[in-house]
């Protein structure tokens, strides 16, 4: 476990980096706004279509694996929705809370992380995760709180959604890599030196903006912030293990990359999700500098386990 432990630091140490540079003034929320899309449209990009370029569609996606992870995921989702419910909140708080639950920051921390500690075989069940996020998830809470506001769906709603997935650089990266494996096509070694070249930026940036941004969060709402954590990092990861190793039968190697990115702590996008449609944005904050601060211990104790799961051998 505790090589494990040594494996994972690293990745919190750069979180841990960009924290102190924002909080100590050094690096401006300017500065940390141009570094995320820095990450977000190029170097994340990049590495997303170098990995899905050299995949095809059938390599990642499988009925099972995708039934294993939604199951556990509409499982939480449903838990945290009722906890809220009874708290009396209303509907979008409840769905906001619900989707902090169980979207973990699987682009910024989890594609590059993974890749490293799970081997690059890992590449192809993340990006089916990240997918899933992107189009399941990330409609669904557009869809329940413009339905709470309004009152009624409207055919907008779904216009919206799906010219937000479109512009999303994310599922164009995997589209464009995939399309371009599907045409039996191999990239120029130009092209394939420039796209890595970038692609490596990605992970020492990815985590020092997460660091960055979190330290202009807060910790108000603790205690729901707690419970928040909890359902996120274990709760969470213990779901989808019931389904991907019980109920749906996932390839173990599959299954473990699946339980481990779903151990990751709460996503930085829900808080612009947040603030955006001004829904509860100091909880979502607290939640994700609180996941984020436990997960250090929590995936490090997730990925030991799946390191000792029968069969499975991890790099």
């Amino acid at each position: 476990m505790l090589a494990i432990f040594l494996k994972t630091l690293p990745f919190f140490a750069l979180i841990g980096v960009g924290f102190l540079a924002a909080y100590r003034g050094f690096f401006t929320q300017s500065a940390t706004a141009y570094l995320t899309k820095f990450v977000f449209y190029f170097a994340l990009s990049a590495m997303l279509f170098r990995f899905a370029s050299t995949l095809s569609l059938g390599d990642i996606f499988d009925w099972n694996f995708i039934g294993a992870y939604l199951f556990g995921c509409f499982a939480i989702y449903a838990l945290a929705t009722v906890v809220a419910l009874i708290r009396k909140r209303p509907a979008s708080e409840a769905a906001i809370e619900a989707q902090c639950a169980v979207i973990g920051n699987t682009g910024f921390l989890g594609v590059p992380m993974l890749v490293v500690l799970m081997g690059p075989a890992a590449a192809g069940p993340v990006l089916m995760i990240l997918a899933t996020d992107l189009i399941v998830f990330s409609s669904l809470i557009v869809i329940i709180i413009t339905a709470s506001r309004d009152g009624r769906m409207s055919l907008t709603i779904f216009r919206s959604i799906a010219i937000g997935l479109i512009k999303n650089p994310m599922i164009v990266s995997m589209v464009a890599g995939l399309s371009v494996s599907a045409a039996g096509l191999s990239l120029p070694a130009p092209v394939d030196e420039f796209m890595a070249l970038l692609g490596a930026a990605a992970t020492p940036c990815a985590l020092f903006a997460i660091g960055a941004s979190l330290a202009g969060k807060s910790t108000e709402r603790a205690s729901v912030a707690l419970w928040l954590s909890f359902a996120k990092l274990i709760l969470h990861p213990a779901a989808v293990a019931i389904g991907a190793l019980i109920i749906f039968e996932v390839d173990p190697y599959a299954a473990a990359v699946m339980i481990a990115a779903s151990s990751l702590p709460v996503a930085g996008n829900i808080y612009m999700l947040a603030q955006h449609y001004n829904v509860a944005p100091q909880r979502v904050s607290a939640s994700i500098l609180m996941s984020t601060a436990i997960s250090i211990l929590t995936v490090s104790l997730v990925i030991g386990w799946l390191s000792q799961m029968a069969g499975l051998s991890l790099p």
